[in-house]
């Protein structure tokens, strides 16, 4: 018995030694051509069978030694517990053996890909090379589809963007001349962010996002909280926080709105028009019209934007007659989304954004309609999103000084916002979006030396974001670039506590919504495959010297 286990084992042991996935030799090299590889192969088959016979043998044997036993069982007598254990190691050593086995044929049908991950039974179809092997255009076709195409399109930026500061400066004043500066809360100057403030434009329309940090009066403060300060967040709040607001004399009932006149369109910071008690309630604890949520002192993002839009309405109508155009609100479901009409019919969009500064550092508290999270559970309206928009323009800025006169990597950008900007107008939106594209930029810029940012390696850094993107995609993995991230420069100023913290997956929705899922992965393969069409088509004329093979047809 022993002996046969033996045996057994030996073969096992000695097929698992063998196996070149395993234990690779030292000295392996690559064969030369085709024949030697059948020989190898040849070779290794043989040995497999020798195996296989070995064990035929075998398990011949232990059937004889069974049925020699038989009649011991047929007399009553009990069979010896060594063989029951003998049968269990057959058996075991059998099944590794055939898993071994399995898992070498699965492995050596091809190479490893390069961007993988994530469940089996959700990438069956999905895995393959990087980006599929779908090629994108070369550098000569993607810097002439640039030139033409991206760059003539936002041209006069500049001009346009001096056009609306200088309005926004004459609105913010208006506004500011009409509060009181003894109840409502004080507007500081405005903050460019977004694609315009990074030199990331693709087309039009050009669009301005600038914030407008908001503080109280005097008599009270904000006090922002962070959700990583809490142990009890949940995950579907991560990334948002708090504005608690206190009075600054500590005093809970310390309110100046009995102490001045107030105006008939003026409100207090806590109270509305309505600035008594609740009926059954003592002290003031509880009061109606409230900027903050009811019944607590945080600060409310959905009446901070009814006080912001009824605000910059007054403002409007107090300036209204120096300009030759109209102005209007243009997204009811975004605070400050504005746009100016002009009689000849042309529009210049802009937004204005309510926001409250975290501390003193370049983090702001960004007013939004609650939303439903992917959870199914509604937001509180006392929660406010966390926005990195200075941040991130702070360290491209920084990292646009150290990279070679002409670094590509804006253009990677740039030439990737467009193509899924023209897909999502083909296939419609999907759950990839800008923000993901340039938080993988940000990644690849910290991971890469500066020297690998040239502009001849456009075409490759270009690809090298795509493959990150997909191996996230597969993953369902994308970390935010400034939370958790010990990597950052400590020149950016982010506070100890989100360095710490623990990082925040921006593709967490795919875990929990498997439709959208992959409708995103199959819109993304997608975009790769409709690239170099949509670049040439866009391109309107490519050099003849330096064209591409022409693509296979893709259905637009």
């Amino acid at each position: 018995m022993a002996l046969g286990l033996f045996r057994v084992c030996l073969v096992v042991v000695t097929a698992i030694v063998n196996h070149p996935l395993l234990f690779p030799r030292e000295n392996a090299t690559v064969p030369e051509n085709e024949e030697e590889i059948i020989r190898k192969m040849q070779e290794h088959q043989e040995k497999l069978q020798l195996e296989q016979l070995r064990l035929e043998e075998e398990m011949s044997r232990l059937v004889a030694e069974k049925e020699a036993l038989q009649p011991l069982e047929d007399e009553g007598q009990p069979q010896p517990e060594a063989h029951t254990a003998w049968d269990l190691w057959s058996t075991l050593c059998m099944i590794l053996f055939l898993i071994i086995e399995v898992w070498r044929q699965d492995h050596q049908d091809g190479p490893f890909p390069a961007c993988l991950g994530g469940d089996e039974d959700e990438l069956s179809g999905l895995v393959g090379t990087p980006l599929r092997g779908l090629p994108l255009p070369n550098k000569a076709t993607l810097d002439h589809f640039y030139e033409r195409c991206i760059r003539s399109a936002t041209g006069d930026a500049t001009r346009t963007r001096e056009f609306v500061e200088g309005f926004v400066d004459d609105l913010l004043g208006a506004l500011r001349s009409i509060c009181n500066r003894d109840t409502d809360m004080e507007m500081e100057d405005f903050i460019g962010v977004g694609d315009m403030y990074e030199n990331c434009l693709v087309e039009r329309p050009l669009l301005y996002q600038l914030f407008v940090p908001f503080i109280p009066t005097e008599s009270y403060s904000f006090r922002p909280e962070l959700w990583c300060s809490s142990l009890s967040v949940p995950l579907d709040r991560q990334g948002y926080g708090q504005i608690k607001v206190s009075p600054a004399d500590g005093d809970p009932l310390g309110c100046i709105c009995g102490k001045t006149k107030l105006g008939e369109d003026m409100l207090c910071l806590l109270h509305g028009k309505k600035r008594g008690v609740r009926p059954g309630r003592g002290g003031g604890s509880a009061m109606e019209d409230l900027l903050c949520s009811r019944e607590s002192s945080y600060l409310d993002t959905v009446q901070v934007m009814k006080w912001f839009l009824v605000s910059l309405t007054r403002a409007w109508h107090h300036i209204a007659h120096k300009y030759e155009f109209d102005l209007a609100f243009d997204q009811l479901d975004t605070p400050g989304s504005l746009k100016i009409k002009f009689r000849s019919g042309k529009s210049m969009p802009f937004t204005l954004t309510p926001v409250v500064q975290y501390n003193d550092s370049d983090l702001y508290f960004v007013s939004q309609v609650p939303k439903v999270s992917c959870e199914g559970t509604p937001a509180r309206n006392s929660d406010w999103f966390l926005s990195f928009a200075v941040c991130e323009r702070q360290f491209l800025r920084m990292t646009t000084k150290a990279l070679p006169e002409g670094a590509c990597h804006l253009s990677c950008l740039q030439i990737a916002s467009f193509l899924l900007s023209k897909q999502s107008r083909l296939t419609g939106p999907s759950g990839l979006n800008n923000y993901h594209l340039k938080t993988a930029l940000m990644h690849l810029l910290l991971s890469r030396q500066a020297t690998d940012w040239t502009a001849s390696q456009l075409d490759v850094r270009l690809r090298e974001l795509f493959c990150f993107l997909e191996r996230s995609l597969l993953e369902k993995k994308l970390h935010h670039f400034f939370v958790g991230n010990r990597k950052v420069p400590v020149a950016m100023g982010l506070p100890e506590t989100l360095r710490r913290a623990e990082p925040l997956n921006l593709f967490r929705p795919f875990v929990l919504q498997r439709t959208l899922y992959h409708s995103t992965v199959e819109s993304f393969y997608e975009m790769l495959k409709n690239a170099p069409t949509l670049v040439r088509e866009y391109s309107l004329h490519v050099p003849s010297d330096h064209a591409s093979p022409p693509p296979k047809a893709v259905a637009l």
